[in-house]
């Protein structure tokens, strides 16, 4: 998901204290859904029936879904009825939760069906409006947790399934949701219903339903995979040009990462609230993001990496959500590396630094924070652009071939599955032959970055420059840092320092004067600081 400065500004407030704070229940696993959804024209009101298959891991006779209830404002769900196995069941419905009361206890490895009839008009979750050119669309917008406001669930990552939607729309308006198209068909009094069915386990966050007049265009097939454009029909011709590179970028992942986690990928014009949604298999940009000018790559490039990472590899916990984020943003940057070389991508990776620098000096906390409960504001600075330096110096660390080797086997290990960034660390291990506890401590972990403050004198006599390396953050860093020396006659000489928290002074022979000392000309360490010859 790609962010606005205006939504920045929103999801940077205060920070609380505390873990994830959403209650996990040990003994309800969700292993599928469908959601048959009703919509109209004439009010934003919603008819929905959900049937639920859960897998009782525990015995219980209690466990809730998450549901958003009427407000007082009178908006929101009012359930009619549940029933388990066709039969009515007592429910509660409050606080954001349908608790449910069984009639009498599960047993272990139980699979139950819940079946929830309810109506209401959607306060949040799915937009339901005018798009710029005054046309009514609806657009399911989950992240990170507000599917519940329209649909019952288990609103976190940690709960995967697969699902089936079956929408029931005005027939003026075509459809694309989670999974593949299984059927359309046209009911009376101008209605038609849509069938879509997810067979891949995703997180409701990634889950989508797309309600609007589409231009739509079957860009490619890459491996049996559906690669289409849905664009208002209005930017038919502009939205078929700015998405074309998708076919690319996906190609690009799909050999470098691995396979493909689902059975299509569709690129869509959308009123998401964010710059890009990454919704499993359906991406929904915002509609401004459709210009024609074809400059969207890396937009694409983000959201389709997370594909893999964030959506089939997904955070169990929302404070390891950098494992999304990051990666998305990483490997973005990767896709520009080899399609247009390494200057673009240096450039990115200096504009996000000094974007983590900044940003450090206001919120001086880690990457990985436990002490935030607010889902929405674990996405950051840090759990964007910082999260991917540090994938970008990790490459460096273990080398492009360690690197990828361990990519591969971490999607490979935990495809449609959630992680935690010691699994990740784990796997990186053993691809590198490195232990990578430090390096991890101290980028993930440990808040801030190296502030170096970098003195050197040229010893005409001696043939040699003195280099002092000066850590002026509290917490020492350990990394190598590469410096280049500009010589009077124009040559460079780059030299590699390892930096410890006690070894900061070094002495290297000079065939001549320098008359400048560059401090990482390569683009390889996230760090703040200036150099100053004497």
């Amino acid at each position: 998901m790609k962010y606005t400065l205006a939504l920045l500004l929103t999801v940077f407030l205060t920070i609380a204290h505390a873990t994830d704070p959403y209650p996990r229940q040990d003994a309800v696993d969700v292993q599928r859904y469908s959601f048959r959804i009703t919509l109209n024209d004439s009010t934003n009101i919603i008819h929905g029936e959900a049937q639920i298959t859960i897998l009782f891991k525990k015995a219980t006779d209690t466990f809730f879904l998450d549901l958003a209830e009427k407000s007082p404002q009178g908006r929101g769900m009012t359930v009619s009825e549940v029933t388990m196995d066709e039969k009515s069941i007592n429910y509660k419905h409050t606080g954001g939760r349908l608790t449910l009361t069984l009639p009498a206890a599960t047993t272990v490895g139980q699979v139950k069906t819940v079946r929830v009839r309810y109506a209401g008009e959607p306060e949040d979750g799915i937009l339901i409006g005018k798009n710029r050119y005054g046309d009514r669309t609806y657009f399911a917008d989950h992240w990170p947790d507000r599917g519940h406001y329209w649909l019952p669930c288990i609103d976190h990552p940690s709960d995967k399934a697969t699902l089936e939607f079956i929408i029931v729309a005005p027939e003026k308006y075509q459809v694309v949701a989670s999974g593949v198209k299984k059927e359309e068909t046209n009911l009376e009094k101008g209605m038609k219903l849509t069938r879509y069915v997810e067979s891949v386990p995703i997180a409701m966050k990634v889950t989508a339903v797309g309600v609007a007049r589409f231009a739509t265009e079957e860009k490619a097939i890459v491996d049996q995979i559906p690669q289409s454009i849905w664009v208002y029909p209005q930017d038919r011709d502009a939205g078929f040009n700015d998405f074309a590179v998708g076919v690319q970028v996906f190609e690009y992942f799909h050999k470098n990462i691995g396979p493909y986690p689902y059975e299509k990928l569709a690129h869509v014009q959308s009123l998401t609230r964010w710059g890009g949604l990454e919704n499993a298999g359906n991406i929904f940009y915002r509609e401004s993001a459709v210009t024609g000018k074809n400059n969207i790559e890396e937009l694409i490039a983000h959201e389709s990496a997370h594909q893999w990472f964030g959506n089939s590899v997904t955070e169990r916990d929302w404070h390891h959500v950098w494992v999304s984020e990051g990666f998305a943003t990483y490997f973005a940057l990767l896709f520009l590396e080899q399609a247009h070389g390494s200057a673009p991508m240096k450039a990115e990776l200096a504009k996000d630094r000094d974007q983590v620098v900044k940003y450090f000096k206001t919120n001086p906390k880690p990457i990985v924070d436990t002490t935030i409960t607010e889902i929405r504001k674990v996405l950051s600075t840090n759990t964007y652009q910082k999260a991917s330096w540090v994938l970008h110096m990790l490459r460096q660390a273990v080398g492009d071939e360690a690197f990828w080797s361990g990519i591969r086997t971490y999607y490979k290990t935990y495809r449609d599955q959630n992680v935690l960034t010691a699994d990740f660390q784990k796997v990186m291990e053993n691809a590198s032959g490195k232990n990578l506890g430090d390096f991890f401590r101290q980028w993930l972990y440990t808040p801030g970055q190296p502030s170096l403050s970098v003195t050197w004198t040229y010893d005409k006599a001696k043939s040699t420059v003195k280099v002092s390396v000066k850590q002026e953050q509290p917490n020492p860093f350990r990394f190598p840092l590469e410096i280049r020396l500009r010589m009077e006659d124009g040559t460079v000489v780059d030299q590699t320092l390892d930096i410890t928290a006690t070894a900061g002074q070094f002495t290297l022979a000079s065939k001549g004067r320098p008359t400048a000392l560059d401090l990482d000309p390569n683009c390889r360490l996230l760090f703040e600081g200036t150099a100053k010859g004497k």
